[in-house]
C-alpha cells in the first residue's frame, strides 16, 4: 500500500477517532444531565438515549479495530501497537458507562417496585466488552460456558417435558378409572329406575286388588246382613206372606187343628 493510502486509511482512523470521542463527551454530559432528572420517566428516556449512543459508540470501535488489523502489514509494530492500546482504552472508557448505565437503571427499577410495588421493564443489557478486545482463551472459555447452560437448559427442558407426560399419563389413567365408574352409576341408576317402575307397577296391582277385595267383603257384608234381617222378621212376623221364605230355612210350624171336636 503506497503512502497516499496509508494517509487516506489514517484520515478514516482520526475520522472515526473524533466520531468516538464526540460520543464520549454527549455521554458524558448525558450522564451529568441524567443526576439532576428526578422524574423517573425522564430518567427512563434520558437512559435509552444514552444506551443508543452507547450502541453506535461500540460499533465505531469495531470498525476501529477493523481499519486497524488493516494496517498490521503495512505499517510499523509501534504503530500498530499504539492504536491497539487506544483501541482498549476506548473500550474500557465505553465499559465504563455501560456500567454506570447498568447502576442507574437499577436504581430505576428500584424506584419503580417502591411506587407500583412490582418490578419495571428494565433496560436491554449491552455487553460493552468487545469481542475483538478478548482473547482466544477466553472466546473459547465464554463459548464453551455458553455450550454448557445450552445443556442444562435443554436438561431441564427434558426434565420438565418428562414431567409433562407423566402427568398426562396419570391424568388420562383417573379419567378412564372416572368414566368406567361414571358408567357403572349409570348403569345401576338404569337399574334403580327400572326397579322402581316395577314396583310402582306392582303397587298399583296390589291396590287394585285391595279395592276389589273391599267391594267383594262389602258385598258379603250386606248378603249377611240383609239374610240376618230376614230370619229376624220371619221369626218375628212367621205369617206375613209377603216375606219369601228364605232357602234352606224351614218355614215356620202352623199351628195344629183338631178335627174331632168333643160333646
Amino acid at each position: 500500500m503506497t503512502s497516499s493510502n496509508n494517509g487516506a486509511v489514517s484520515e478514516e482512523l482520526d475520522e472515526i477517532d473524533g466520531q468516538i470521542a464526540d460520543i464520549f463527551r454527549a455521554l458524558s454530559n448525558g450522564f451529568q444531565k441524567f443526576e439532576k432528572i428526578k422524574d423517573a420517566n425522564r430518567q427512563s428516556r434520558q437512559l435509552e438515549e444514552l444506551t443508543g449512543k452507547m450502541r453506535e459508540c461500540k460499533r465505531l470501535i469495531k470498525e476501529y479495530d477493523r481499519e486497524v488489523k488493516e494496517l498490521e502489514y503495512t505499517v510499523d509494530a509501534g504503530t500498530v501497537k499504539t492504536l491497539n492500546e487506544k483501541k482498549q482504552s476506548m473500550v474500557k472508557e465505553l465499559n465504563s458507562y455501560v456500567a454506570l448505565k447498568k447502576q442507574y437503571a437499577s436504581n430505576i427499577e428500584n424506584k419503580r417496585v417502591d411506587l407500583f410495588g412490582g418490578p419495571a421493564e428494565g433496560f436491554e443489557e449491552d455487553n460493552g466488552l468487545l469481542a475483538s478486545s478478548m482473547t482466544n482463551q477466553q472466546l473459547m472459555d465464554n463459548g464453551h460456558q455458553m455450550m454448557d447452560e445450552t445443556d442444562q437448559a435443554i436438561e431441564r427442558s427434558k426434565k420438565v417435558v418428562h414431567e409433562t407426560v407423566n402427568v398426562g399419563t396419570e391424568t388420562a389413567a383417573a379419567l378412564k378409572a372416572q368414566t368406567e365408574q361414571m358408567s357403572r352409576i349409570v348403569n345401576e341408576l338404569d337399574s334403580i329406575h327400572f326397579s322402581i317402575k316395577k314396583a310402582s307397577q306392582l303397587v298399583k296391582e296390589i291396590g287394585r286388588q285391595v279395592a276389589t277385595d273391599r267391594c267383594i267383603m262389602a258385598l258379603l257384608f250386606l248378603i249377611v246382613v240383609g239374610v240376618i234381617a230376614i230370619i229376624i222378621v220371619k221369626l218375628v212376623h212367621p205369617n206375613n206372606k209377603d216375606i219369601r221364605d228364605i232357602p234352606g230355612l224351614a218355614p215356620p210350624v202352623p199351628s195344629r187343628k183338631l178335627l174331632w171336636i168333643p160333646d
